[in-house]
């Protein structure tokens, strides 16, 4: 009897000193399970406190179509192979109208009046700003998508995988996608943010061109706060990660859907309330006293 009472005590003390942090989570989670409800859809999130390291999760370990967001690891590849001596940022490629892919991006408009050259530099920030289509194939041509999955591997990521070029109908019917986890995508975001993706400054450029991109997360956060985000989408899924640079709390946060019907987005949804709970966090200690006035 005397064990039993023991152990009760022990455990009414570890609840007792668990933190009102913790329900501010599971109240933070129910409201992104409750968006899940409503759509069409499945929702896969994570986000990760980039203070503490603390990730919040729901589904965050399911594989889901990435569709664009998978040039973030096109993007650090080409880094890659320039810090290596591979290749410059400032080599000129000269594109035919038979590279020309259609979709999102400018790039195919402007071959429709002959060959036409870009920097490298100048591919990798339409493939990233405006989601360029023919300037992602490009750049997967050059770099290699075999090079791709290798960095992927090196850093620890065994469900993200570049499987297909832009916009192959067939591949992707024969379910070869571009996939990862919420988690994975998010943990992609936080290497970013502290400067290890490649290295230093490579991190800080592609950061510089992320922040280029005006989508959902932009969209979800004031406009005083900087977000560097890349979006995805096709037919029935829906996606988003990136890193929200707020003062005293920044954080990543990646946002997954699947099986959507056409007029379902949930990012923009699920990253406002990330962006509410995060905001909250930033001005309060972990019992949820206010310490910070806005």
């Amino acid at each position: 009897m005397r064990k039993w009472m023991a152990l009760l005590a022990v455990c009414a003390t570890v609840r007792a000193e668990a933190p009102a942090a913790a329900l501010l989570n599971a109240k933070t989670l129910a409201r992104i399970k409750a968006v899940e409800s409503r759509t069409s859809g499945v929702i896969g999130v994570a986000a990760i406190d980039l203070t503490t390291g603390d990730l919040l999760e729901h589904n965050g370990e399911f594989v889901f179509a990435q569709a664009s967001s998978i040039k973030i690891p096109i993007l650090m590849q080409l880094f890659a192979d320039a810090a290596a001596g591979k290749l410059s940022l400032d080599e000129k490629v000269t594109l035919q109208p038979a590279d020309s892919v259609g979709g999102s991006g400018h790039i195919h408009s402007v071959l429709r009046s002959g060959p036409a050259t870009f920097t490298l530099q100048e591919l990798a920030t339409a493939m990233i700003e405006t989601s360029d289509n023919t300037a992602t194939n490009k750049l997967i041509a050059r770099v290699g998508m075999d090079a791709v999955n290798r960095l992927l591997d090196s850093m620890g990521f065994r469900a993200t995988r570049l499987r297909r070029i832009m916009l192959d109908t067939a591949a992707a019917r024969r379910g070869e996608e571009n996939v990862s986890t919420p988690v994975e995508m998010a943990r992609l975001m936080e290497i970013l943010y502290r400067g290890k993706a490649v290295n230093a400054d490579s991190s800080q450029r592609m950061i510089e061109i992320l922040k280029l991109v005006k989508a959902d997360f932009r969209a979800a956060v004031p406009s005083n706060i900087p977000v560097a985000a890349k979006p995805g989408g096709i037919a029935g899924v829906r996606c988003e990660s990136g890193i929200v640079f707020l003062p005293g709390r920044p954080f990543v946060m990646s946002v997954s859907s699947s099986f959507l019907d056409d007029a379902d987005n949930p990012v923009k949804e699920i990253a406002s309330i990330l962006f509410a709970h995060f905001d909250k966090v930033a001005h309060s200690n972990r019992y949820g006293h206010r310490t910070e006035l806005k």
